[in-house]
């Protein structure tokens, strides 16, 4: 698999492609952000350790724009600690997120954790439509439409509403949600679950203003409504 390192300090780059070659990947190192999505565009690696601190432009901006055509995995790299940082990487898009100094070999390690959650599961127990008042989900084909217009998601985005779907009415702790997206509920991410959710409802009413169809519960998580 292969795995695009954007990370302009050579020493930090040396490191990591030594640790992720041991591990059998294989790697391209970029110093620039721009060059980084171009060379996504031209052919998408399987994850992206990306840096925040890039002297073209920041890491987080790649990440957006990344985000406007690919839902590749990525990583963060940064010398922030501050739980402002972390949340900002998470909710526009990172899979993770990793402060310097670190061990390369945990994170070559949080790279195969990741590449196997995102890998393709076996559907034949989950690849029926999922039909459900005005929605219409394709897990095979990772396609939605609500109230007959198609929705675009972020892959966390999609496998949420995939979850909600599957048990109507169901209240959906935040823990179980991020059980779901296939991510250790250990992982301190739970607060993000609630990002997650507010960007959904915000398309949702793009669509339908008038209607919410996602259930607060206060306390206990998430549901998803029956009727309007």
């Amino acid at each position: 698999m292969h795995i695009l390192i954007v990370e302009d300090e050579a020493a930090i780059a040396d490191t990591l492609i030594y640790a992720l070659q041991s591990e059998g990947f294989t790697t391209t190192w970029l110093a620039l952000g721009q060059a980084a999505l171009e060379s996504v565009r031209q052919a998408e690696p399987d994850l992206l350790i990306l840096d925040v601190g890039l002297p073209d432009i920041s890491g987080f901006e790649v990440c957006k724009q990344l985000r406007r055509f690919s839902e590749v995995p990525v990583i963060f790299l940064t010398a922030r600690d501050g739980e402002i940082d972390r949340v900002v990487g998470l909710e526009i898009g990172a899979d993770d997120y990793v402060v310097k100094p670190f061990s390369p070999r945990e994170v070559a390690a949080r790279v195969k954790v990741i590449l196997k959650r995102v890998a393709p599961r076996d559907v034949s127990n989950s690849a029926a439509v999922l039909r459900y008042f005005g929605f219409e989900l394709d897990p095979k084909r990772v396609q939605v439409h609500y109230l007959g217009q198609p929705l675009s998601l972020t892959r966390h985005e999609f496998k949420l509403l995939n979850v909600l779907l599957d048990q109507p009415e169901r209240v959906f702790s935040r823990e179980q949600l991020l059980d779901g997206l296939g991510i250790a509920a250990d992982a301190g991410y739970e607060r993000n679950i609630d990002s997650h959710i507010k960007s959904l409802r915000a398309k949702l009413r793009q669509i339908n203003a008038s209607h919410d169809p996602i259930q607060t519960h206060r306390g206990l998580g998430y549901s998803l409504k029956c009727g309007r």
